[in-house]
């Protein structure tokens, strides 16, 4: 019998403290997720986190406590089953591809313009058997598509985030922005034809650290 993964232990406390009930092979399949960017990390250089257990809370149990909120949002519009997201600038996969190993019936995509980091995501996609993920070459404002949700962690300020997914937002999508702080800046300097309807203070187990989800959609 192997040794059980030296973050797991970490991962299944801080899932209890979200209140998240995901199953055993979702577990494996987020810590599989870790291994594969540590690993990726060494030639690519994905992430400036190298700490495994800075990898745990900065990157799995931040994107995990959006989770929840995700699936309430969803829910509230009728798209508890089958939505698609967008994740924007998603780098390493945070939190497109923890979202899409959590939410199984999301369909994730996840957008980048540098082409290494796409490829990771196609990587993950085919190894941890994800039929729901697929990594994108692309800037977000060529995109044709749209997406029920579009998503950014980080990205960049609410203004550039919005206006270049705009034609990527499906006609009665929403906006999901993961931040540190409330930029309480960034919200004033949103144009009228963008509002903010929902703004939620996350909790992140084992970090130490103010974070906040924001839910924007397109003015009426």
């Amino acid at each position: 019998m192997s040794a059980p993964h030296p973050l797991e232990a970490g991962l299944r406390q801080g899932l209890q403290t979200l209140a998240l009930a995901l199953s055993d092979a979702q577990v494996h399949t987020l810590l599989a997720y870790v291994d594969w960017v540590a690993k990726w990390n060494k030639v690519y250089n994905l992430t400036a986190v190298r700490n495994p257990q800075e990898m745990l809370t900065h990157h799995l149990l931040d994107s995990l406590a959006v989770v929840a909120p995700l699936q309430r949002q969803l829910a509230a519009v009728g798209k508890a089953a089958g939505a698609t997201l967008l994740d924007v600038g998603s780098g390493a996969g945070l939190p497109g591809v923890v979202v899409a190993i959590a939410c199984p019936q999301v369909r994730v995509s996840c957008v980048d313009t540098v082409a290494k980091k796409a490829l990771f995501i196609q990587q993950v996609a085919a190894a941890l058997r994800l039929p729901n993920l697929q990594g994108i070459h692309a800037r977000v404002e060529n995109l044709t598509q749209t997406f029920d949700v579009v998503s950014s962690r980080a990205f960049a300020s609410l203004v550039d985030f919005t206006a270049w997914s705009r034609q990527a937002l499906a006609p009665d999508g929403i906006w999901l922005a993961m931040k540190g702080k409330v930029p309480h800046d960034e919200v004033q300097a949103l144009p009228p034809t963008v509002q903010v309807f929902h703004v939620e203070h996350l909790t992140v187990p084992g970090l130490d650290a103010e974070r906040c989800v924001l839910w924007l959609r397109p003015a009426p």
